[in-house]
């Protein structure tokens, strides 16, 4: 019969423990009434519990701190520290310990040691301690392995490792929203969610635009020359709640002037969000590329340069036009024609020539018109003909304008 010989113990130890910070002590408040059965007792109680705050012992407040007593959650986007200590608990001297600690992912395997050089010797009762950090980019499972080589005095070589696995949970749920203006610009709306069991300080929610745009915020208001923020002074995000940032995006000058460029999918930039939990540890995400679907404005496109926002009843205004040839090829022939409607009437010559309008290029036109009804009027009526393909293109509702009696006067 064939015996196995015993498996022969390691003569290091190692352990490993995740370092987080500690949280604030709550106590849950147990009182009564004076009239009740316990009287006073209760209330005493807490008055000698250290634990509670003098004055407001029935608040679930306190001044000590708790240690971490598990391991707790890590989310996407904070810094994963772990502390490594290898013991040599045989009373032997070892040699040529070499500690190595990997963190496996979905898609890679990472390297955390801060060295990887063999230590020479280890006497007994010593320990090599090492202190590793990363900044989680991944969620999913993650495994963190740390192995362990060494020589015994005996010129054995020892090796052995442990696995250490725990959840990356996402911290954020980000939404966005693409709305168009007629002046190319577009505002972009980020509806972010906490969605951990704490609340969070936003220290930071800014746009980093691309190449082509140049980014506005839209977050704060102006007040006695001080931007304040819209959120309050206190930028807190309790658990589950929601909250939106608007941000404008304009086009560069030289990408604004090439009509053609600006067309299908385009890559707008990308969200920084840095926030703050608990005792101040810092987590930071950056979405990926947005991008959106540009809109499409056919061969040509009538966009509006200036227009008044109210205008007397019955008088005259100007309107400017920017009419763009988007097409990357063909030159064209245009034909403006001017069709009144029920309530704006267009003064000047229908049916007039704008003359050859080259691949990518623009021109501005200066309209004068006049509205017959009070209220919110829009304005349509354009037509544009391409007299080389004998094609009409229709322009209505292009801008909407306020309409009021001429006895009210208009400020400028």
């Amino acid at each position: 019969m064939e015996v196995n010989p015993p498996k022969q113990e390691h003569l290091l130890a190692l352990k490993v423990m995740r370092l987080t910070k500690p949280t604030l002590f709550t106590n849950i408040p147990v009182t009564c009434e004076e009239k009740d059965l316990p009287g006073d007792l209760f209330n005493q109680l807490m008055r000698d519990d250290p634990s509670t705050v003098n004055g407001a012992e029935i608040l679930m407040l306190g001044e000590m701190l708790t240690l971490p007593q598990n391991f707790g959650n890590i989310f996407l986007g904070e810094t994963f520290s772990s502390y490594i200590s290898v013991h040599n608990d045989s009373n032997q001297v070892v040699k040529d310990i070499l500690v190595k600690a990997d963190l496996q992912t979905s898609s890679q395997r990472l390297n955390l040691s801060a060295s990887n050089a063999a230590v020479a010797e280890l006497k007994p009762d010593c320990c090599i301690d090492d202190v590793i950090h990363h900044e989680v980019k991944e969620i999913g499972t993650h495994i963190l392995v740390c192995a362990v080589s060494y020589t015994t005095q005996g010129g054995e070589k020892m090796y052995f490792r442990k696995f250490f696995k725990f959840q990356v949970l996402k911290p954020l749920d980000v939404k966005t929203k693409f709305y168009n203006a007629e002046t190319d610009e577009v505002f972009l709306e980020a509806q972010i969610q906490n969605i951990t069991t704490s609340p969070m300080f936003m220290e930071k929610v800014s746009l980093e635009p691309s190449i082509m745009y140049n980014v506005a915020e839209l977050n704060s208001v102006n007040q006695a020359g001080e931007c304040i923020t819209t959120f309050g002074s206190r930028t807190y995000l309790q658990p589950m709640d929601t909250r939106q940032y608007l941000y404008c995006l304009k086009p560069k000058k030289e990408f604004a002037e090439k009509a053609g460029i600006i067309k299908g999918v385009t890559v707008i930039g990308k969200l920084d969000i840095v926030w703050k939990t608990n005792l101040g540890e810092r987590g930071r995400l950056q979405t990926s590329q947005l991008q959106r679907m540009a809109p499409g404005y056919g061969d040509v496109r009538l966009s509006l340069e200036a227009i008044p926002d109210t205008v007397n009843l019955e008088e005259p205004f100007h309107i400017t036009c920017k009419i763009t040839n988007c097409s990357s090829e063909r030159t064209m022939d245009l034909v403006l024609e001017m069709c009144n409607t029920n309530s704006i009437h267009w003064c000047g010559i229908s049916g007039r020539q704008l003359g050859k309008l080259h691949p990518s290029s623009s021109l501005c036109l200066a309209l004068t018109l006049l509205s017959s009804v009070q209220g919110l009027q829009s304005v349509s009526g354009l037509r544009l003909t391409d007299t080389f393909l004998k094609r009409t293109y229709e322009y209505d509702d292009i801008a909407q304008v306020c309409v009021v009696s001429s006895a009210t006067k208009v400020e400028s």
